[in-house]
């Protein structure tokens, strides 16, 4: 691969951030600009795609404003401008991608589509400067939980993948299950501080492929719990419904990823997406890798929710290999990374 020497324009709008940053050579943040919805959609239990569409519009040109300002760079000085391509909320992708694509078209700049997830993975080598490869990485989040091993840069093989909901998915439903309300993640992982782990015994589900994962069960298993308690008129102790239920997703991923680690004798481990945040996860997979002799990196977490930074260091390493995008590019709302591993190999 070429040497990493590129100034990229990132932006982020798949969801309910809005966000723009500036990357120089792929790992130095000169601006990492984020406006965020949560309190807008906080009131709704959720983000709601149209109000989230409408917010981005709205915000947009103020963080690719600061942005510059804040990194000291102008349009000419930048190499090209890089945008989430996909997955999420089509009308969220579009307010990004058409902004990006009329900067790159006014400054004759290329263009970069990104993967979403690829991002997330990409916030490691942001942060950590010393990963080797090959590795594996763990992406958890609201909308994916899938082991990848990393050959080498752009070259990636997904070894196992959620066959129905994804762990975040699931962390939000048991949250508004149980009445913490949005954004689930980090409410459960807050109240589980106060609970007991070991006080429900909450199924972890076995595939007939191992390295698969399936979280429609313990969501179940959950609601069920809460139905039964609630029909013999029992009170429920939320901290210990929060606290099981994540011990039990927390130990399916570390003893997937552990395998997975075996099996391909690797002994790097990146931790990415949304999800790597939760303290218990952090925790846990720290022991298995340190038991084990495995290297483990995670971000920070001001890298682990949505944001520019990431976009653009992915798009860093896409331009040292020249792989650009045309104006024709398109948002893609539904774009699992497993197909869009087949797409690009």
């Amino acid at each position: 691969m070429s040497e990493l020497n590129s100034v990229i324009m990132a932006i982020e709008s798949s969801c309910d951030e809005t966000a723009c940053a500036i990357i120089k050579d792929g790992h130095e943040i000169c601006a990492n600009v984020v406006s965020t919805q949560i309190k807008i959609h906080e009131k709704f239990g959720g983000v709601v795609p149209e109000v989230a569409s409408r917010k981005h519009l709205e915000y947009i040109d103020i963080v690719i404003e600061e942005a510059l300002e804040e990194s000291g760079y102008t349009f000419e000085d930048l190499d090209a401008i890089a945008v989430t391509m996909g997955p999420g909320l089509i009308g969220a992708l579009l307010v990004g991608l058409s902004t990006a694509k009329g900067l790159s078209y006014a400054i004759n700049k290329p263009l970069i589509g990104v993967h979403h997830i690829e991002g997330h993975i990409y916030a490691n080598f942001l942060a950590h400067q010393d990963i080797t490869l090959p590795c594996i990485c763990l992406v958890v989040s609201g909308g994916h939980t899938n082991i990848v091993k990393i050959s080498e840069h752009g070259s990636y093989e997904i070894l196992g993948q959620t066959v129905d909901d994804a762990a975040g998915e699931a962390y939000d439903k048991v949250a508004r299950a149980i009445g913490l309300g949005y954004p689930g993640g980090p409410k459960i992982d807050k109240l589980a501080k106060e609970g007991d782990s070991k006080a429900i015994a909450f199924p972890r589900a076995k595939l007939d492929q191992p390295l698969n994962f399936s979280f429609s069960g313990l969501k179940s298993a959950v609601l069920n719990y809460l139905n039964q308690a609630e029909m013999k008129q029992e009170t429920v102790n939320r901290a210990d419904v929060a606290a099981s239920f994540q011990e039990s997703v927390v130990d399916v991923l570390c003893d997937h990823t552990m395998q997975a680690m075996e099996e391909t004798g690797i002994t790097t481990l990146l931790l990415a997406g949304g999800v790597s945040a939760n303290s218990r996860l952090r925790e846990k997979i720290s022991e298995c890798c340190e038991q084990n002799g495995y290297k483990l990196y995670y971000p920070p977490l001001s890298l682990c929710t949505d944001n520019a930074a990431m976009i653009g260091a992915a798009a860093a390493y896409k331009f040292a290999r020249n792989e650009f995008s045309g104006h024709d590019l398109n948002a893609v709302a539904q774009l699992p990374f497993s197909d869009y591993v087949k797409m690009m190999s």
